[in-house]
């Protein structure tokens, strides 16, 4: 007897049951080797490769009035995360307290109050959205990750490369989020990574550097510091002391490409050109918790204070 295989929308991703019934399948059918029920009216393929989406998907649809978050929520945006959740799999799913805990093996349930703003649908999946995200993960993350993860949030985009001119919140859009949820698990934390965040960290590196300045006592540096100020044709350095005519720079990935190469030198030599000194840093910097990058800007902050003796405010530490 020919084999029946499954209809090709359900033979790729976890599905439904309504989904599967819709497509004309039986409940022996489902009972087959080559379906697994991974939960209440949720199957997958047997040979299924895990694919987070799809998982998300047909997770969502097979939860009504509940939504994708937390780990889960910020993968799918690709959401700023430290490198041990970067690839994570987990299936996190919030429902609001009317309805039932989750109780799906491999699922992890959340049972939250969310107001109708905070949670939005996303090519056909219901979300947290970003800063609801973001303020979940405050449970979950250090201190420093959760601010980078919000510097994300606030920094203000550039438009030829991102297609969008406003960023995603802003400070006091997110003091009223953290305003609304005064018992969340968290939420002292969030607080507290509120007063850290800054407009101007194009990553993630950026912000764990100036945190690590700031850790060290040494005084807070600029973020997107132009060579001419009021030019917005300039060059910029990643963070600064334009008082000290001190550049610093994070090159990440990206910037082992050969024009960006270019690039780079062509901005360092500019700040070099006008009597700036250039620090560089890399992921072997982020690797050393950027401890030997702050010595290095130690150093040349005390230089620079000695070549100026007029300017003050610098505690060498």
């Amino acid at each position: 007897m020919r084999k029946q295989v499954l209809p090709p929308p359900l033979a790729k991703d976890p599905f439904t049951f309504s989904s599967a019934r819709a497509s004309g399948l039986t409940l022996d059918r489902l009972r087959r080797k080559d379906v697994v029920n991974v939960g209440r009216g949720l199957y997958r393929p047997a040979d299924w490769d895990f694919d987070l989406e799809g998982a998300a998907r047909a997770l969502s649809a097979a939860s009504p009035g509940a939504w994708i978050s937390h780990v889960t929520a910020a993968r799918l945006r690709c959401q700023v995360l430290p490198p041990w959740l970067a690839d994570s799999t987990e299936l996190h799913l919030s429902k609001p307290r009317v309805l039932p805990s989750v109780r799906r093996k491999g699922i992890f349930g959340h049972t939250v109050l969310a107001l109708e703003d905070e949670v939005e649908e996303v090519d056909g999946i219901s979300l947290s959205t970003r800063s609801r995200t973001w303020l979940d993960l405050a449970r979950m993350l250090p201190l420093n990750d959760l601010v980078s993860m919000g510097d994300e949030l606030i920094r203000i985009p550039r438009v030829d490369f991102e297609g969008r001119t406003q960023p995603y919140d802003t400070l006091p859009g997110l003091r009223v989020l953290v305003g609304r949820h005064p018992n969340l698990q968290g939420i002292v934390r969030a607080r507290e990574a509120l007063e850290l965040m800054r407009v101007g960290a194009d990553s993630a590196p950026e912000s764990l550097l100036r945190l690590a300045i700031v850790s060290a006592g040494l005084p807070e540096p600029e973020l997107q510091v132009p060579l001419r100020a009021g030019d917005t044709r300039s060059p910029s350095a990643d963070l600064g002391y334009r008082h000290r005519h001190l550049a610093i720079q994070y090159d990440g990935g990206h910037h082992l490409a050969e024009a960006q190469i270019f690039s780079d030198r062509s901005r360092n030599k500019a700040f070099e050109s006008a009597g700036w000194t250039v620090l560089v840093f890399d992921k072997e910097d982020l690797a050393d918790d950027f401890q030997r990058a702050v010595q290095r800007i130690k150093r040349a902050l005390r230089n620079g204070w000695l070549d100026h003796p007029q300017a003050s405010g610098f505690a060498s530490g």
